[in-house]
This record gives structure tokens, C-alpha cells and sequence, in this order.
């Protein structure tokens, strides 16, 4: 299940705690949004029980801190490995491309 942050200081902690983070910055108004959190949630579950995933609603609460992000357009994924954004996917991608760009990372960090 992914947890809500909505100020600079929980992303700060996050990012700073946690060796992977997923980060969804989507909206309630966004459909794509709406669609792809469950798909990113199954998939971290699923094949990446060690990553940590995070939604940012930038409709709602979370308005500054997005843009404060650079955060203009939604859906937006990153992936952040060791406090380091490491990827990003903005508005058209696919499951897929998150998958393979965790993939290589997440060996290293987690296995060795």
C-alpha cells in the first residue's frame, strides 16, 4: 500500500530512510492516475517487496510541494535508489519500462 506524503519534510525522511522509493505523483482528477497506482502497488508487492511507494497527490495537499518538484503534468513516477533520483517516467509510459529501469538497481541494493 502506498503512503500519502504531502510536505517537503516527509519526502525529505522518506527519501532519506528508505534505500528505494517509488514516488506517484498523480491527482484525483487524473484517470491515468487513478488506473496506474494499483498497477505500480501490485507490482512493488509483487516483485519488489523491499521498495518503499508513495503517493503525492498534487490536486490536493501536496500542490506545493509538487511544484516545488517541478511537478507540471500527471502522471509522474520516480524511482529513487540511496536518496538519489535515479529515474523518471512522465505522463506516457508504460508498467514495463518502470519494471526494467527497477530491475538492475534493486539487485545491487538488495542482493548483493
Amino acid at each position: 500500500m502506498m503512503q500519502n506524503v504531502c510536505s517537503d519534510d516527509e519526502l525529505s525522511t522518506l527519501l532519506q530512510s528508505n534505500p528505494a522509493v517509488l514516488l506517484l505523483y498523480g491527482g484525483a482528477s487524473c484517470g491515468v492516475c487513478r488506473a496506474i497506482k494499483p498497477q505500480l502497488e501490485r507490482l512493488s508487492s509483487e516483485q519488489f517487496p523491499k521498495l518503499v511507494t508513495a503517493y503525492i497527490d498534487c490536486q490536493a495537499s501536496a500542490g506545493a510541494l509538487c511544484a516545488a518538484q517541478g511537478i507540471f503534468s500527471l502522471p509522474v513516477v520516480q524511482l529513487w535508489f540511496e536518496g538519489q533520483r535515479f529515474a523518471e517516467f512522465a505522463r506516457v509510459f508504460s508498467i514495463g519500462e518502470v519494471r526494467a529501469a527497477l530491475e538492475r538497481p534493486y539487485r545491487v541494493i538488495f542482493q548483493g
